[in-house]
């Protein structure tokens, strides 16, 4: 989708490779981990959003993807064992004017349920720096503003730029911008729909989860789905 990777410096990949926090380590992910890091994906978002999930099978089909960023696709250790994970990618907004401006989303971004409201999710999202090293403006994407608005970001709308699926006219509390550059977006209108890669077949989805041990899936209030 785009190539701004071929500009990544070195430098700053074997910078923060590696990081810890406290006892955690933040590590890029690497092949032997991605059953894992699946079953984990499918723990933290089991009967969250929908019965069931998904978001496991949109990380497995991801990184083959050519707008999956591998050097921003992290997992977190405690103790040896995987309790989080957050992959970035490359997206765009699609301006008023017809320009396409290239910015990045996130996610899934998961944490274990049994680590969850630890403040792990946020240690999760210290990679704006590198995201930044690559040449990207700004990061777009969908989730809670009292989550994310300690980290910086605020509804979109407020920048001018509006969800693909809302009216914009309406308020969109859930769809949400962080600038890397201060005032990249200046002078910017335009529209955000998230990554094809995000878009999944639900059949495909169901035949992938068949291959995870049973859960029970639970129609629960609150659900989106």
């Amino acid at each position: 989708m785009y190539h701004l990777l071929n500009r990544f410096v070195d430098s700053v990949v074997r910078e923060e490779k590696v990081m810890h926090h406290n006892h955690n380590m933040i590590r890029q992910e690497t092949p032997e981990d991605y059953q894992n890091v699946e079953l984990l994906t499918r723990e933290a978002f089991w009967n969250v959003y929908r019965p069931g999930c998904i978001e496991h099978y949109i990380v497995h089909q991801y990184r083959c993807r050519e707008d999956f960023v591998p050097e921003l696709d992290f997992i977190m250790e405690k103790d040896g064992v995987i309790i989080g994970h957050i992959m970035y990618v490359n997206a765009e907004i699609l301006s008023d004017n017809g320009q396409r401006i290239p910015i990045m989303t996130f996610g899934p971004l998961s944490i274990a349920p049994e680590h969850q409201r630890k403040g792990y999710g946020k240690h999760c999202l210290i990679f704006y720096g590198k995201a930044k090293a690559l040449g990207v403006g700004a990061i777009c994407i969908e989730g809670n503003i009292d989550f994310y608005g300690k980290s910086g970001f605020v509804t979109a709308s407020t920048k001018g730029i509006h969800y693909y699926a809302e009216s914009r006219s309406a308020r969109v509390p859930y769809f949400l911008v962080k600038e890397l550059k201060e005032g990249f977006l200046n002078g910017i209108t335009g529209t955000y729909k998230p990554p094809s890669g995000y878009f999944i077949n639900e059949e495909e989805a169901e035949k992938f989860d068949a291959q995870f041990p049973p859960k029970e899936k639970h129609k629960l209030s609150g659900q989106l789905f």
